[in-house]
């Protein structure tokens, strides 16, 4: 089974839905898929997603109230297959934890998925409404190059 690492600055926005909407549309597809989240940061571990998160992904069909925050460890760079950071400065937060024992492939979320445009994903935290549905869109418009790479990736095509 491929395993999947999702990761955000906080794990109470971008990452927890990303996870959500791919393992929602994973599982709709029949792909035997194991997708987390996590955040660079501790400052939110233990709490849920982002109220205007889940409000956004509810309206949306999707359900982030089991979701619980926690921080990223040097162990995921193990025990996950692929690691796809939201933006830039978490991706070198990710970098700085690599050591010899890191097995994971690293990058960035939107253009492994084959998202041309935006190269990293806008954090809503600091905006309105707006910016956390146009999260849940971005997702939903990247899911599919997402999923259709881990396919060919892990039959080897």
């Amino acid at each position: 089974m491929t395993r999947v690492l999702f990761v955000c600055l906080g794990n109470i926005c971008r990452s927890p839905v990303v996870e959500v909407v791919a393992r929602t549309h994973a599982r709709r597809a029949g792909l035997d898929i194991e997708f987390a989240s996590c955040g660079t940061g501790g400052w939110h571990v233990g709490k849920g997603a982002d109220t205007r998160m889940r409000a956004a992904a509810r309206t949306a069909g999707y359900d982030l109230e089991p979701h619980r925050a926690r921080q990223l460890r040097a162990a995921d760079l193990r025990d996950y297959d692929l690691v796809l950071a939201m933006d830039r400065d978490n991706l070198r937060e990710i970098e700085r934890l690599k050591s010899t024992a890191s097995t994971a492939h690293i990058d960035l979320l939107l253009p492994w998925a084959g998202v041309d445009e935006p190269a990293e994903f806008p954090d809503p935290y600091y905006g309105d409404e707006a910016g956390f549905t146009a999260s849940v869109a971005l997702v939903e418009r990247g899911i599919q190059g997402l999923l259709e790479r881990l396919r060919r990736e892990s039959s080897g095509a």
